[in-house]
């Protein structure tokens, strides 16, 4: 049934019900807005002296009555609306143009290329009644530049041209030029996105990065738009014009998916979903999810389902009219809690018990590691970047069968072996998640009690991917890292990895390096100086321990004495 949204504040009962007739109306299929419904509308809009949006379905049922001011209308939300994949919306938005306004304008063609409509037309009016309607729609190629083309004025008793026919015309030209569907395979399709106020190399490099994130996550990237600003748009973090040729894209490549390299508000989020139609998420979000498939262990599932609480609770909101919907009654008269509150606050309830939870499997991890420490077993922790080789280099040195891949944080839980040195020394070798720049921070306090085994570690071999040409900055994250969770005080020693991808001569720097070790993971015979390197570090270690256990004994004599 036609609903009548909008500004109606003012509106007499007889106004508002000759909007509710309005409607009731039905025009045919090949017209873009029938005559009488057209002497209706321009009737009713100069009556009010405010401009009045029809949402029309294809059939010629008229969806929605929109009531704006004298110079705009605003088009509600129509997440009610189906749509499918790449295609039009279905729905096409006429409306009055009062005074000597222009009839198609910017936000027209904003609310064409956002919503995906099938047309967007504007009545002009003449002495109260109908005199030309003006109509754009959008075009699978530009033309001239614009993404959109437009149809000769026509008043709407004369209309040639059937509405229809060009609509499905258009939609077989989208299809052509997106041939395969996808999208409605359930195939998440992306367009990648980053707005930068600082340097365009860097955002490149976070854009390189982001693209891997997508593919750990089994996204498929259709294209990607970096756009600098001199200051971030506050509502839809880009700029409006960027919008639309984004939507636009998105509507040629087939995306259902915008995914974004900075971190957005919620205020953000519901912005841009409501004007592109589009699903959003940001590199958080995307991070949690890829944690959410990969974490195996109980613990590990815990830490994200808790994260991802955290996350969801500030953009945790509502489209329809849940938010009307209270659950006062009797013993608890008056407004009660909307449906917002009652999920905040069951979201707050299940964090709390997470904890809880966490907090039991912590006290078993810290047994597990007191056991360790009374065995007097000195304990190695592996660390660095996402992808650089951890869990490779565990596998070769203990002859393991952990998941090791090719992706980003394909290993979350952490894993512990033996490992046995030539001259009978004997330690265990900890893998732990990988660290990425801008990691999440709801991350960091979920990760809190995994995190914790590198607090127990006698060292720490921080494995870099000198195959990757980033890896200086790699490696300024992970240290920054460290330092944030103040494990920069443990010795750690540098494991230059897949130093077999690099030509001779640069091998060679690596090989003589006084702070690290150059090895390839794949490749056991180049792990023996790392062995050699980790026994002198654990023996000098150990030294200093036990001279350090000796003057502290020694003290306590002579205070004694």
């Amino acid at each position: 049934m036609a609903t009548v949204t909008g500004n109606t504040g003012g509106l007499k009962p007889k106004q508002l019900k000759d909007l509710e007739r309005l409607a009731q109306k039905k025009g045919t299929p090949d017209e873009i807005l029938g005559r009488e419904t057209a002497r209706s509308l321009a009737s009713i809009s100069t009556a009010l002296n405010r401009r009045i949006g029809l949402l029309i379905h294809r059939s010629g049922q008229i969806e929605s009555v929109i009531i704006g001011d004298y110079d705009r209308i605003v088009i509600p939300a129509l997440s009610t609306i189906r749509t499918s994949g790449g295609r039009l919306r279905g729905l096409r938005c006429v409306h009055t143009v009062l005074g000597p306004s222009t009839p198609i304008n910017e936000e027209d063609i904003m609310d064409l290329a956002c919503l995906r409509l099938d047309l967007m037309s504007s009545l002009t009016l003449r002495d109260g009644l109908p005199d030309l309607l003006h109509t754009v729609h959008l075009i699978p190629k530009q033309i001239d530049g614009k993404d959109w083309a437009s149809l000769a004025p026509v008043h709407p008793a004369h209309q040639q041209l059937s509405c229809l026919e060009l609509i499905e015309a258009l939609e077989e030209e989208f299809v052509r030029e997106r041939p395969t569907r996808q999208v409605d395979m359930g195939k998440d399709r992306a367009i990648l996105i980053s707005v930068t106020t600082g340097n365009r190399s860097q955002a490149e490099d976070s854009m390189d990065e982001l693209v891997e994130l997508a593919r750990s996550a089994g996204v498929e990237v259709l294209g990607q738009v970096i756009q600098r600003r001199k200051s971030i748009h506050p509502r839809f973090i880009l700029g409006r014009g960027k919008l639309v040729e984004i939507v636009l894209m998105s509507l040629r490549l087939g995306a259902n998916l915008l995914l974004f390299d900075q971190e957005l508000s919620p205020s953000q989020i519901r912005s841009v979903t409501n004007h592109t139609d589009l699903r959003v998420i940001d590199r958080t979000q995307l991070i949690l999810d890829i944690f959410a498939h990969r974490a195996r262990s109980r613990e590990g599932k815990l830490q994200i389902e808790m994260a991802q609480l955290k996350y969801m609770l500030p953009k945790l909101t509502t489209r329809d009219d849940a938010l009307s919907r209270l659950t006062g009654g009797i013993g608890a008269r008056g407004p009660g809690e909307t449906r917002l509150e009652i999920d905040k606050r069951r979201i707050n309830d299940r964090i709390a018990r997470l904890g809880k939870e966490l907090k039991s499997v912590g006290a078993q991890r810290y047994h597990r590691r007191n056991r360790r420490r009374k065995r007097d077993v000195p304990v190695i922790s592996l660390v660095g970047y996402t992808n650089a080789g951890k869990s490779t280099l565990l596998n070769t040195l203990t002859k393991s069968d952990i998941q090791a891949e090719d992706l980003l944080f394909a290993t979350l839980d952490p894993t512990s072996r033996r490992l046995r040195f030539p001259e009978d020394m004997e330690v265990i070798i900890t893998d732990t998640v990988g660290f990425i720049r801008n990691l999440p921070s709801e991350l960091l306090k979920a990760f809190e009690s995994t995190l914790e085994e590198l607090f127990e570690a006698d060292l720490l071999l921080h494995v870099v991917d000198v195959s990757n040409p980033l890896w200086p900055q790699q490696v300024d994250v992970v240290e920054k890292l460290l330092a944030e969770l103040e494990l920069d005080t443990i010795p750690c020693l540098k494991v230059f990895n897949k130093i077999d991808q690099l030509p001779a001569d640069e091998v060679q720097k690596f090989s003589h390096l006084q702070d690290g070790v150059g090895i390839s993971a794949i490749d056991a015979s180049t792990l023996d100086i790392l062995l050699l390197r980790v026994e002198q570090e654990l023996r000098l270690i150990v030294g200093k321990e036990l001279q350090t256990s000796w003057e502290t004994k020694h003290e306590e004599e002579r205070k004694e004495e």
